[in-house]
């Protein structure tokens, strides 16, 4: 990296961050952060230095799919909240088209997950940790596939910050003492040991902030993919052509060969033959309409339909007039989200596998009204359960007898230490947008520490497998087996309004995803905030759902409601009275970062959480 480029990241930096904003009523900004502006592009992700790899990629040309590729690189990179084995999920807006496509970057389960095979270890779930909770890595294939299909950059530029990330940088103290936290678990993995606990023997094991942490087998990793590209343009190949021909190293070549033997030798299950096979597969996304506003998300291999299923419901109600996080704004929300997250609980899982999902039935807006009379309007319902949408799409539902026997459970259980650390789990997002009109939303996860490194390749593997279950009674769709992808909770948004972009968003987190996704959805169309309000402002978030992450515990815990510190005296008392046991915080949401794109100035605005190390840059 030149010293000039350097020198313009930090200005950059400066110039956004020091920018002064007003809300759309011209009321002065209120916020912890100022939000973002940009007239040329827009960069926003989980970490600062990750931002600014993305900065750097747009000051040399790149456009918004260079610019995201090069933060999902730089973030899996820095092993907080993803590795390189994770899984990456990602909405495109591509403006020669006018669509949005999907990408589904997510691993499989590798040969011999079966149901029986978890249940014989005496498990109804597969792990939280190390190589068995692992399916295979699914993040470098996606990213090499958007950058050679939608990108215009060589893999060597685009992952030259990361590679400098891995050849040492100075690492941050959330990341630091999150390898000290997890010493104990990372210790049962030789090459996470060596990665992750440079100090062994030492009182403290992990590196400290500001230390210098390096990657070395993870450089020499990434840097086997950019010399296989560079060897293929030499031999006269197209740029897509010399990345595909890295993506077949990774995947066919001998980093799958020692990601395998890795995986195996600290009794994992990925093969050579599982990596092989995986694919990248291009989607249609889902979508509806809400008020005018398209609003799409993946399908249903992620809870991203459930914000769908919700903004059908809410729809035609006046949301406005009930008030911002009045007692009953806040009761219709809850309500609503137990009964989509009921569906998705039940009835998500892989398209790619039988049975079919009844999402048309499920994403019926004559479905939601009728979801819409099962609500109380009085009391919290803790027998919420999925509803019956098989009618919607003229068929018979051929579970019927499995939800029957759902309905009799009230989920009352309390709440365990080990359920609260579930919440805000992981993951991170990358946001990012060009003035040619490139759009890129993605929620990338897997691989978090403590992660099991797959050998000598420095590649963390993911623990998504947890998310498949065993006990076809919780979810038919969703059984583990072979080849198919778990139900994830990752979900990035994006939003068209009269054909054009108007909102890019995501956020970190577990199952509270899409609660707070849409209430950032609804700050901005419902209330008017700006993008920046909207990230920072309180959330709720209900415990009425199963756990798509975590131990054994996962049962919903009805009337379980979080809410903000700040919330008056008065609706605290009507919400008790409604029979919600509430607990309280200075932080509802996991970080969101997002992008609104302001078509009367020719601008963009940025959306950066003032919760954990999110940031964002803008030009």
């Amino acid at each position: 990296m030149k010293i000039k480029q350097l020198i313009l990241g930090v200005i950059v930096a400066g110039i956004s961050f020091l920018a002064t904003g007003q809300s759309f009523n011209n009321l002065p900004v209120t916020t912890q952060k100022p939000p973002l502006h940009g007239k040329h592009w827009m960069a926003i992700t989980g970490k600062p230095l990750a931002a600014t790899a993305g900065a750097m990629i747009f000051s040399k040309g790149g456009n918004a799919v260079d610019a995201s590729c090069a933060m999902l690189a730089a973030t899996c990179t820095m092993f907080d909240v993803l590795s390189w084995g994770g899984e990456t999920q990602a909405l495109i807006y591509n403006p020669k088209t006018k669509k949005v496509i999907a990408i589904n970057a997510l691993g499989v389960a590798p040969t011999g997950a079966t149901a029986d095979f978890f249940k014989s270890k005496g498990m109804n779930y597969p792990p939280q940790y190390g190589p068995l909770a692992a399916v295979t890595p699914g993040t470098p294939g996606g990213l090499m596939v958007m950058l050679a299909e939608y990108g215009t950059m060589s893999l060597k530029d685009v992952l030259a910050p990361a590679m400098q990330l891995a050849d040492g940088y100075p690492i941050e103290a959330q990341t630091a003492n999150s390898f000290e936290g997890q010493k104990e678990r990372i210790k049962q993995w030789p090459y996470s040991k060596a990665v992750f606990l440079p100090h062994l023997g030492e009182k403290r094991e992990a590196p400290v902030a500001g230390e210098i942490f390096k990657q070395a087998d993870l450089f020499q990793t990434l840097q086997k993919l950019v010399d296989t590209e560079q060897l293929a343009l030499k031999k006269g190949k197209s740029r897509k052509e010399a990345i595909y021909a890295a993506y077949d190293r990774f995947y066919k070549g001998d980093i799958a060969k020692e990601i395998a033997r890795g995986a195996q030798e600290q009794g994992g299950l990925i093969t050579e033959q599982d990596l092989a096979n995986w694919k990248v597969i291009t989607e249609e996304p889902l979508m509806v309409n809400y008020k005018g506003i398209d609003v799409y998300k993946m399908q249903q291999w992620t809870q991203g339909p459930v914000l769908l299923q919700a903004l059908n419901m809410l729809e035609n109600l006046d949301l406005k007039a009930m008030g911002f996080n009045s007692a009953r704004y806040i009761h219709t929300l809850y309500q609503v989200m137990n009964l989509t997250f009921a569906d998705r609980d039940f009835y998500y899982g892989d398209p790619y596998f039988a049975p079919e999902e009844p999402m048309k039935g499920l994403l019926s807006k004559d479905y939601a009204k009728e979801r819409m009379k099962a609500i109380n309007w009085e009391r919290n319902d803790p027998k919420a359960m999925p509803g019956d949408p098989y009618p919607f799409e003229g068929k018979v539902n051929p579970y019927k007898d499995y939800l029957k026997e759902a309905s009799r459970d009230t989920y009352t259980s309390p709440l365990s230490e080990d359920y609260l650390n579930q919440v805000f789990l992981g993951t991170t997002s990358v946001e990012a947008a060009d003035k040619e009109g490139w759009v890129v939303s993605i929620t990338p996860s897997g691989g978090w520490n403590p992660a099991c490194i797959a050998g000598k390749t420095g590649i963390g593997m993911s623990q998504r497998m947890q998310s498949f279950v065993t006990n076809p009674k919780e979810n038919p769709y969703n059984i583990v087996e072979p080849g198919k992808r778990p139900r994830v909770t990752l979900t990035p948004t994006l939003a068209l309004k009269d054909g054009k972009p108007f909102l890019s968003f995501a956020v970190q987190g577990g199952d509270t995803q899409d609660q707070n996704l849409l209430q950032f959805f609804l700050n901005i169309v419902e209330f008017g905030m700006t993008v920046q309000e909207a990230t920072e402002a309180p959330n709720i978030n209900s415990d009425q759902l199963w756990l798509s992450l975590g131990g054994e515990d996962r049962k919903p815990k009805a009337g379980n409601l979080l809410l903000h510190d700040s919330t008056p005296p008065y609706v605290r008392k009507q919400l008790q009275g409604m029979g919600y046991r509430m607990r309280f915080d200075d932080r509802t949401s996991g970080p969101i970062n997002a992008i609104y794109f302001d078509w009367e100035h020719g601008s963009f605005w940025g959306g950066s959480s003032n919760h954990g190390e999110d940031y964002g840059i803008g030009w």
